[in-house]
């Protein structure tokens, strides 16, 4: 087993509210200069930019997990995250489908820029990802895992787009393993008012909109692998592993 320091919440210039620098080989590059073995791409409502991330990370010896920060038909934000690009892209498709047709204004919202590995920019989503997908909370983790992957509630902590600020507490029928808490989030203050997180991985993540809120690494796991497949594993419980939020 190997430790292996992760951000499993970061975001693109896919996502509206991401910097035009958070490209694909930057995100790549800053979390190899901070010291991360493993990291996500989780744009809001879109996996556009993932097959660009997973190849630069490739060609830098830094796996990146294909990841979406899906928006809950509740408007709670939920991570989902895939074992290879296609299963991404396929639910990629999924989401697509169930969110509002509505046009982005970038000079309101911001772009949302597709890019290839080299980060050039081949495209720009013009539906407006921030918007609620009718897709429900209690239903998350079974969809993701249909895909081969795994879903846990992003932000718990938070007062706005968590599941606990939509819902006040984390519907059992959601089956989650594990959940997010921000960063510099009161683990315990956290469990004191939710008493039904203390069974979960709890995981501390960025959430990084920006190259300068990527943090030095903290949080860890031991895997077999530093691979998407043995993250997906340990956050399904599938096998037996060691979490520390650092």
């Amino acid at each position: 087993m190997i430790r292996v320091f992760y951000d499993l919440h970061l975001h693109s210039c896919l996502s509206p509210c991401g910097s035009e620098d958070m490209t694909p080989n930057n995100l790549v590059n800053m979390a190899l200069l901070l010291g991360y073995g493993i990291i996500a791409l989780t744009d809001h409502n879109s996996c556009r930019n993932v097959p660009a991330a997973v190849r630069a990370g490739a060609a830098r010896g830094l796996p990146v997990v294909p990841g979406m920060e899906l928006c809950t038909q509740e408007e709670a934000h939920v991570i989902c995250l895939f074992p290879t690009v296609e299963t991404a892209l396929g639910f990629d498709r999924y989401v697509a489908q169930r969110i509002p047709k509505i046009r982005n204004r970038p000079e309101i919202f911001g772009r949302q820029t597709v890019m290839d590995e080299r980060d050039t920019v081949v495209g720009e989503e013009e539906t407006l990802l921030l918007n609620a997908a009718c897709v429900s909370v209690n239903h998350v983790r079974g969809l993701a895992r249909g895909f081969g992957g795994t879903a846990f509630p992003a932000h718990v902590d938070r007062s706005a787009y968590s599941v606990l600020s939509s819902l006040g507490s984390l519907p059992p029928e959601a089956d989650f393993t594990a959940a997010e808490i921000s960063a510099k989030g009161d683990v315990q203050a956290l469990l004191h008012r939710n008493p039904e997180l203390r069974d979960l991985i709890l995981l501390k993540n960025s959430d990084a909109h920006y190259l300068e809120n990527m943090p030095d690494p903290s949080a860890s796991v031991l895997l077999p692998e530093k691979s998407p497949e043995c993250l997906i594993a340990a956050l399904n419980r599938e096998i037996q592993t060691e979490w520390n939020r650092g």
